[in-house]
């Protein structure tokens, strides 16, 4: 594979011509341009800077404060957005707001549970002024896509992979709190953030899909943070070489390289996208200026990407199909390994028994969700899948087309009943699969899934019942290869295949006949409907002078991700009442993490409530009597008690704010770790009114189980201390060490200061 990438700046001229920024730049670019080049002023030539400047009201373009156009929130997010809200003073949306239905609609699990968070949805979409997708409709992006995308557009939404810059639309994916401030009419505020360009050439081989793209691209530049919390902006003369429903499909994975968001060049396939739709006026033109520079670029021939697959436990985990099956037991032996390294061998995985006469058996073959269930992706896998068979042994192949119009355009073109002939199973729109509810495999299980992520667990995986499975990230069209090949692992690029390419055919009457559209207009007679359920967020105290913290829980692998910290699938039941979804903090990395916690918790109620912490904790006595050596003054009155946790870098993956709200409501004050893997966990852990703490890398001056002190804590939030210094309880004895709490705007230490987002709010 040709890939390059530039971390210095680099100048785009015209679109074409990529110009490094050495002392030779300026004269190369006067030659092209006869214009002289400076940084400052070709940064301004970005996409993404126009789209930013367009949104940012702060009239500062180095601290921007953003206004979205539109809001959009699923199922495992929406209620609790809502209820913030609503307790926050909630009137009317102010702008455009959608809730679909795509995550928790299958109803095995939590019984009624989950329908109640629907009609509590409906009946708010009618309250505030809002557009409600019923399950089974579209899944968030694909509906973002057809209806509420324009471009030059901003979409804020509540799953990290909110991106629809593809269609010239700058999305990002935050925790729910970002989307309340928007609802409150606040904003989004961020520095100016780097723009790295993505600069394709070439035209991709017969075979090769989105996901390999993607995956090739994440493989590059997710360990070492290249584009992290920065815009990708796609450009070059590759761009016009990909169908949309392509650029689609790479556009919704930036998400796991740990960008900020995404924007591409438009051209006349997306205005055909737009018409095809009936919303040719939300069309826009966008290219770069003559000379745009980028902080950094990734430069690539489309023409050299080979099928990929990405192995657990990562997107970046990841080879060629060709380089697996030529060196197959080594890479299997490492997943195995890697296994023992996540699951602390509770459990073991032992993937080389998938090894059948030299060649890898796969369990099971999905395509699915925002990323797989696009229309071209199950058109060319039907074609590959055309009077083929998958067998009748393990393997299995289900495809969930992401929306109902693209379903019924499959039943209409016949591509549906090539699959259902070849044995595959077709399903409605679901995102199930990507993140562990739906299509679990067996023990042991192998799926390969053209969906989002593979994470641990994210297949299903109760580690603590021993019971593992795992998922590697393919593209449809490999997926329907293999599936042909009856489970056995094979490239596309390995068949003979003729792809039809039919045309794509809108039909929105079933959105007409389905989806509620207040068209913006709310009533207020409209009753919220509460199910037994759905439970207000508890009441959250100001951050105390001082802190005394327990470590309940220390985590050193390399990433932690939010599917860690609070599992997905079978707990999507319990996401609209907070405590009891607490219950399930941390229980798949570190089961104990919920009791700790908790006692911890007693303490600081007890402390609340006017009474004495440690008959509440008796432990607590012998750590505040050493603290107090030092601190005379610190006492019930002016020190909370709480815990926090040590991960090395948390926060890959997910924007649900429950990775951080279910360690607040469990009496959380604090993380601490060398690096926050995203922007939007860190944000989460502000909203929710905990400190997001930075130690130096090196030997942690504490472990789990220590407490710590930090004396004048809400004084250094307050003042914009530098530095925070703290002490652990070591054997009788206090141990100063230094942390520091990142760049903070004033209102994240308001709202810090307050205890969380709520109370920031709180007339």
């Amino acid at each position: 594979m040709k890939m390059k990438l530039y971390d210095k700046g680099v100048y785009l001229l015209n679109g074409t011509e990529l110009v490094q920024d050495t002392p030779d730049a300026a004269a190369v670019i006067k030659s092209r341009t006869g214009d002289e080049a400076e940084p400052a002023r070709a940064k301004t030539q970005t996409i993404a800077y126009q789209i930013l400047k367009e949104h940012n009201t702060s009239g500062n373009m180095e601290h921007l404060q953003i206004k979205f156009d539109k809001l959009t929130s699923h199922d495992i997010t929406f209620v609790g957005i809502i209820q913030t809200a609503r307790a926050s003073g909630l009137e009317k949306f102010p702008i455009p707001y959608v809730l679909t239905n795509c995550h928790n609609s299958l109803c095995a699990v939590g019984g009624t549970i989950n329908e109640d968070d629907h009609m509590f949805g409906l009946s708010c979409a009618k309250r505030y002024g809002g557009m409600y997708v019923p399950p089974h409709q579209a899944v968030i992006h694909q509906f973002a896509r057809e209806m509420l995308a324009g471009g030059g557009k901003m979409i804020l939404g509540s799953d990290s992979h909110t991106r629809y810059g593809a269609l010239g639309t700058m999305a990002m994916g935050e925790g729910g709190p970002e989307l309340v401030k928007q609802l409150l009419e606040q904003t989004y505020d961020i520095n100016m953030p780097q723009v790295a360009g993505v600069y394709l050439t070439g035209k991709p081989e017969k075979g090769v899909g989105p996901q390999d793209v993607a995956i090739a691209i994440i493989k590059e530049v997710f360990a070492s943070g290249f584009v992290k919390n920065k815009v990708m902006e796609f450009v070059g003369p590759g761009v016009a070489n990909l169908s949309v429903d392509f650029r689609i499909g790479v556009d919704v994975m930036t998400t796991e390289t740990t960008c900020l968001s995404s924007i591409w060049k438009t051209d006349e396939q997306v205005k055909e996208f737009y018409e095809i739709h009936g919303r040719s006026e939300d069309y826009k033109e966008l290219n770069p200026g003559q000379a745009a520079y980028y902080d950094c670029m990734i430069e690539l021939d489309l023409s050299t990407v080979k099928p990929m697959i990405a192995m657990p436990f990562h997107p970046s985990n990841a080879y060629t199909i060709e380089e697996l099956n030529a060196n197959l037991m080594d890479i299997l032996d490492d997943c195995d390994k890697k296994a023992q390294v996540s699951f602390n061998g509770a459990v073991e995985l032992n993937l080389k028994d998938k090894v059948r006469n030299g060649k890898l058996y796969v369990d099971q073959g999905i395509i699915a969700g925002c990323a797989g269930g696009g229309f071209e992706n199950i058109c060319d896998a039907a074609d590959i899948l055309d009077g083929a068979g998958i067998g009748a042994d393990e393997f299995t192949l289900s495809v969930y087309p992401a929306s109902m119009p693209v379903y019924m355009e499959l039943v209409r073109n016949g591509a549906a009943a090539k699959i259902m002939a070849a044995g595959g199973v077709m399903k409605t729109a679901f995102c199930g699969p990507c993140f562990g509810a739906g299509d679990t495999p067996a023990n042991n299980g192998f799926s390969i899934r053209h969906s989002t992520r593979n994470f641990p667990n994210r297949e299903g995986s109760k580690v603590q019942n021993g019971q593992i499975a795992s998922v590697a990230l393919m593209d449809a069209r490999s997926i329907a290869a293999t599936a042909a090949n009856k489970g056995y692992l094979t490239s596309a690029c390995d068949i003979d295949v003729n792809f039809t390419k039919p045309k794509y055919f809108f039909d929105k009457k079933i959105y007409e006949n389905r989806v509620f559209d207040s068209h913006g207009v709310a009533d207020p007679s409209a009753e919220v409907k509460m199910g037994p359920n759905i439970k207000d967020w508890p009441k959250m105290c100001a951050l105390t002078d001082n802190l005394v913290l327990k470590v309940v829980s220390e985590i050193h692998d390399p990433v932690t991700t939010t599917d860690e910290l609070i599992p997905s699938g079978e707990t999507s039941s319990y996401r609209s009442n907070p405590l009891g979804l607490a219950e399930f903090t941390l229980s798949r990395k570190d089961p104990a993490y919920v009791g700790r916690a908790k006692e911890v918790q007693k303490a600081e109620k007890a402390r609340e409530e006017g009474g004495q912490p440690y008959e509440a904790l008796p432990e607590l006595k012998d750590a505040v009597d050493v603290i107090l050596q030092k601190f005379p003054d610190a006492d019930e009155s002016n020190t909370g008690i709480g815990s926090t946790i040590f991960a090395v870098k948390p926060g890959d993956g997910s924007a649900r704010e429950q990775a951080a709200s279910c360690q607040k409501v469990l009496g959380g004050w604090a993380n601490i770790a060398h690096e926050y893997a995203t922007k939007r966990y860190r944000s989460n852990l502000i909203n929710w009114g905990m400190l997001p703490l930075v130690i130096p890398e090196g030997e942690l001056p504490f472990g789990n189980g220590d407490y710590l002190f930090l004396p004048g804590i809400r004084e250094a939030v307050a003042q914009k201390a530098a530095d925070i210094t703290a002490y652990a309880v070591k054997n009788g004895a206090l141990q100063e060490f230094h942390m520091t709490l990142g760049e903070l705007t004033d209102d994240e230490r308001e709202i810090i200061l307050k205890g969380c987002l709520i109370n920031f709010n709180r007339k």
